[in-house]
């Protein structure tokens, strides 16, 4: 997933469509790509395929899930597959490196809807519920050390709609998420099922990736952002580095709109 040549073969490629995923609210398609005999799966969301979103009316979410690739390879967390924005068989769109995931049982899986006797030992509860027979249940996730970095990314990126099942447990055993269309907004738009370290300090090592990034930010890292997204968005992407740098801490969720998206999964 990280070798240098998946990055080549994504923005170079050539693109078989083999078929859509007919889950997506926006066109989004399962192909195969290929670069000098070596073959991958990726996911194509033609940009022609985009719902239009009211709330999100400038650039496009093609673009936005670029930007939040871009992001993410300036922390060095590797959370977000390779990601480019080109031309494809239906126009231009957004490319990305399919991920392979491991057999999601209760022991693989890193979000998940539970029993609160069900929930293993370590995970964080988000929230507490009552399953459609009226029985207790808990939305909760795994106490990962990827898990906590896409937290704080959702963060930085505005991620408008982390449901669970855009958290992946790759086979290389490492975390990923997708699905970063209506990331970016400048408005403070946060909804995420990751809420379990609300509250507790954030570790050195993030603040530390978190000052690097915010010096990213100032230079190449903003100027590739500003292809994708308006001077008001990539300026607050800079003051949501800031703002966490300077409180320390995990956030709460708002009071002011639904923290967690509907569906969470």
């Amino acid at each position: 997933m990280h070798d240098p040549g998946m990055s080549e073969l994504v923005a170079h490629g050539r693109i078989d469509v083999e078929g859509r995923l007919v889950d997506a609210s926006n066109t989004t398609l399962f192909c195969t790509i290929t670069l000098d005999e070596v073959t991958a799966n990726c996911v194509y969301k033609p940009v022609r395929g985009e719902r239009p979103l009211w709330d999100f009316p400038d650039g496009t979410l093609a673009g936005r899930e670029v930007a939040t690739y871009l992001i993410s390879e300036a922390t060095g967390w590797g959370l977000v597959p390779p990601t480019v924005l080109r031309n494809g068989p239906f126009g231009d769109g957004m490319v990305q490196l399919w991920v392979d995931t491991v057999h999601e049982s209760d022991a693989d899986s890193l979000v998940d809807v539970l029993s609160p006797d069900e929930v293993p030992e370590g995970w964080r509860i988000v929230l507490h519920a009552h399953d459609r027979f009226g029985e207790p249940a808990v939305l909760a996730h795994a106490d990962h050390p990827g898990v906590r970095q896409m937290a704080v990314l959702d963060v930085v990126v505005n991620n408008a709609d982390r449901k669970g099942g855009h958290v992946l447990h790759g086979v290389d055993d490492r975390v990923y998420g997708v699905d970063h269309g209506i990331c970016l907004h400048s408005d403070t738009k946060l909804r995420t099922v990751l809420w379990g370290w609300t509250g507790e300090q954030l570790p050195e090592e993030i603040l530390e990736t978190l000052r690097e990034l915010r010096s990213a930010l100032d230079g190449e890292l903003g100027s590739r952002l500003a292809e994708h997204l308006t001077s008001r968005e990539v300026r607050a992407v800079l003051e949501r580095t800031n703002s966490l740098l300077e409180c320390r801490v995990f956030p709460a969720p708002s009071e002011d709109w639904r923290a967690i998206p509907w569906p969470p999964f």
